[in-house]
């Protein structure tokens, strides 16, 4: 017999994700009820994901329910702000029990981590698409946005951008890697990339603007630094690149994909001169794991200078409907 929509509801989605007491009525009714404190402001994100443009045909179903999650725990995390809730709409050309349960186990797992309750959603058929929205809080006045940058201030990624492009190149088939210790890590990082959560609630003030890095490091450093009224310079010699990529690919090639690859789910943030001190102190590099790679400057755009000079990159990101240069 055949699963039907609220079966596959019941037995795949309802209870999945953390049980929290500001839920008093979740999935399985015609909208969810929930408890926001009023001390707080609401922050939402919503991202979809479609198979063959944002991951693979065939990728691993654990995967796709990890990453539907991740990205927008990601956007939650350049806010600054808490993730609690979250609301899935699934579009799946068939009802595959398998595929299902390891879907689902791994939105599961992730949201569990991060304490978000699945609290309601649909699901249709068609192409396969999920849609995630993610509901968190934050303290009133205390958001971060990609606006509050200055010229002047210093610019910091975390992680290792570049890392979950090269690992998509191996999912797609366009790199080989035979080490097979650099292998894996690499397709981890794109198939089970980490948001930053915990940074971006501590880096509230500390930072003055945030960003996630989704699009590929450049062009999100372009976008912040529009958005803040001014412009971006990074320095090529201390873009934070990780040892297994640069074995993959060398050096260059490395760096090539940390300014410009996409899917790394890190932070970009600016901090005035007056607090870079204090985040060193308070929030060691070493400890949260983040780089000092450039400045904001009063000339619009985003530059990458190398010894002295202006290089120049001709894809500055990624964009569903063209160029973001």
């Amino acid at each position: 017999m055949a699963l039907g929509e609220f079966e596959l509801i019941d037995r795949f989605f309802r209870g999945r994700g953390a049980a929290r007491s500001d839920v008093p009525l979740s999935v399985g009714d015609d909208a969810a009820l929930i408890e926001c404190p009023p001390d707080r402001q609401l922050v939402a994100a919503i991202d979809t994901l479609v198979e063959g443009a944002h991951f693979p045909a065939g990728s691993p179903a654990a995967s796709v329910g990890h990453r539907a999650l991740a990205v927008n725990l990601s956007d939650l995390a350049a806010m600054g702000a808490e993730p609690a809730w979250a609301l899935l709409a699934l579009t799946l050309p068939h009802a595959d029990e398998r595929w299902l349960e390891e879907f689902s186990g791994g939105l599961a797992a992730l949201a569990d981590q991060f304490r978000v309750a699945l609290v309601g959603g649909d699901t249709t058929r068609g192409p396969l698409c999920i849609t995630l929205q993610i509901l968190g809080t934050v303290e009133r006045g205390t958001a971060l946005t990609r606006r509050g940058g200055a010229p002047g201030e210093a610019l910091y990624v975390s992680g290792t951008p570049g890392d979950a492009a090269a690992g998509l190149q191996m999912e797609v088939s366009r790199l080989a890697v035979p080490d097979e210790r650099v292998a894996r890590h690499l397709r981890e990082r794109f198939l089970f990339p980490t948001p930053r959560v915990g940074l971006g609630r501590r880096l509230r003030g500390y930072a003055s603007a945030c960003i996630d890095v989704s699009d590929g490091l450049l062009g999100d450093a372009g976008k912040l630094a529009r958005a803040s009224g001014c412009g971006a310079q990074l320095d090529y010699e201390t873009l934070p690149v990780s040892p297994m990529l640069v074995e993959a690919v060398g050096a260059e090639r490395a760096r090539e994909l940390a300014l410009t690859g996409g899917d790394d789910y890190e932070l970009l943030f600016s901090v005035p001169p007056s607090r870079v001190e204090s985040l060193s102190r308070d929030l060691p590099a070493a400890e949260w794991s983040y780089t000092r790679i450039g400045t904001l400057r009063r000339e619009p755009g985003a530059i990458v200078m190398r010894n002295g000079s202006v290089i120049d990159f001709s894809h500055y990101g990624f964009d569903h409907f063209g160029s973001v240069r």
